[in-house]
C-alpha cells in the first residue's frame, strides 16, 4: 500500500495508531508542556479523519523538534526555522495530506521569522502549531523572541531590553486566514482548536503556550485561563478583522499581566488558499505531483527542458 492508495480510506481510527513502537513515550522534562501538545494532537487527528499514512508533521529544531518522533506518521525533522518551506513544498507536491508543520517560539518567530510572514501571506493550506514557552529551551535558557522585557538569561543576564513579539497580531498581518491561541493546561480546547485549524482551508496558526518548568520557572503555568469564545466577557466576532485585531492586542497585553486569554481569534473561511490560487492560474497540475513517482510510464518532465527550449 502506497502513500497514495491509502488516502482517502475511510476506517475507523484510533489515537493508539499514532504512537510509535520504537520510542513511544516522550523524553520531555516531567512537567514540560510538550506532552500536551502531543495529547492534544493524537487526540484530534482521529476526529479530522486523518490515518498515519494521510499525515506529515514537519518539526523544526529545539524541544518541539522531538514531536515527529513520538508521533507516528510520515515526519521530516528540518533545519532551525525551516519547519515551513518544507511543509509548504509537501503540501504543493501532494495536496491530500495533511501537513502540520510544529516548532518552538525561536524556532518560529525568530530564526524561522521570515518564513513565518510570508507563508501566512500566501494562506498555504497547512496546519502551524508553535510551541511557545517564552524560552530557548533546548538549549539551556536563553531569551527567546517571546521573553518578557526585563526577563534574566544566561543572554540577558541583566533583564531583556527588548519588548516580547506578538504572534497573534503578526500571525493576522501578515495575512493567516485562521488564528488561535490555546494552552497545554487546557488539552480539551486545545484538541477542538486543532480539529478546526486541520480541517481549515488556508494557513491555520496556533500559538499554543507550553510552560517549561526546567528552563522558564519564572514563567507562568497559563493558569487561570479564559477561553474567549465561550466567556460573556468577550463578545466577539471572529470573522471580523478590526474585532479580531482588537482582542488579539489585548490578549497579548494580559499575558504578561498574569491573565491568560485563549481562543479562536479570527477565521476567513470563504479565501482562496494558496494551492486553489496555483490551480485557477493553471499553474498546479491536477494530477498530485508526487503521485509521479508511482507511475512507472511516466516522461519526466524537468524544469531546464523548458528554459532550454525558450532559447533555442
Amino acid at each position: 500500500m502506497s502513500a497514495f492508495s491509502a488516502i482517502g480510506e475511510e476506517r475507523e481510527i484510533d489515537r493508539d495508531e499514532y504512537t510509535p513502537t520504537v520510542e513511544p513515550q516522550a523524553t520531555w522534562c516531567p512537567g514540560c508542556g510538550d506532552f500536551g501538545v502531543l495529547k492534544s494532537l493524537k487526540q484530534a487527528l482521529p476526529e479530522v479523519g486523518r490515518t498515519p499514512e494521510e499525515t506529515l508533521l514537519v518539526t523544526g529544531i529545539g524541544c518541539s523538534g522531538k514531536l515527529n518522533s513520538y508521533l507516528d506518521s510520515y515526519g521530516f525533522h528540518t533545519l532551525h526555522g525551516r519547519a515551513l518551506p518544507v511543509a509548504r513544498a509537501a503540501a504543493l507536491a501532494n495536496p491530500e495530506l495533511e501537513v502540520i508543520a510544529a516548532g518552538g517560539d525561536g524556532d518560529g518567530y525568530g530564526i524561522g521569522g521570515n518564513h513565518f510572514v510570508h507563508t501566512a501571506r500566501e494562506n498555504h493550506d497547512m496546519t502551524y502549531i508553535v510551541f511557545n514557552n517564552e524560552i530557548f529551551g533546548l538549549t539551556k535558557g536563553q531569551t527567546s523572541p517571546t521573553s518578557p522585557k526585563g526577563h534574566k538569561s544566561k543572554t540577558q543576564p541583566h533583564g531583556s531590553a527588548k519588548t516580547p513579539i506578538r504572534p497573534l497580531s503578526m500571525a493576522l498581518t501578515s495575512g493567516a486566514s485562521f488564528v488561535a491561541r490555546t494552552a497545554a493546561v487546557n488539552p480539551n480546547q486545545a484538541r477542538d482548536i486543532l480539529v478546526q485549524a486541520m480541517e481549515h482551508d488556508g494557513f491555520a496558526h496556533v500559538d499554543f503556550l507550553t510552560q517549561c518548568p526546567t528552563w522558564n520557572k519564572d514563567a507562568r503555568q497559563y493558569v487561570p485561563y479564559t477561553d474567549i469564545n465561550d466567556s460573556e466577557d468577550y463578545e466577539f466576532d471572529p470573522t471580523n478583522r478590526a474585532d479580531a485585531q482588537e482582542l488579539m492586542r489585548e490578549t497579548e497585553d494580559k499575558l504578561y499581566e498574569g491573565e491568560v486569554l485563549t481562543g479562536i481569534y479570527y477565521r476567513e473561511d470563504d479565501r482562496p488558499s494558496y494551492q486553489e490560487e496555483k490551480k485557477q492560474l493553471g499553474e498546479l497540475p491536477e494530477e498530485p505531483l508526487a503521485e509521479r513517482y508511482f507511475d512507472e510510464d511516466y516522461d519526466w518532465e524537468r524544469s531546464y527542458d523548458r528554459f532550454i527550449d525558450q532559447h533555442k
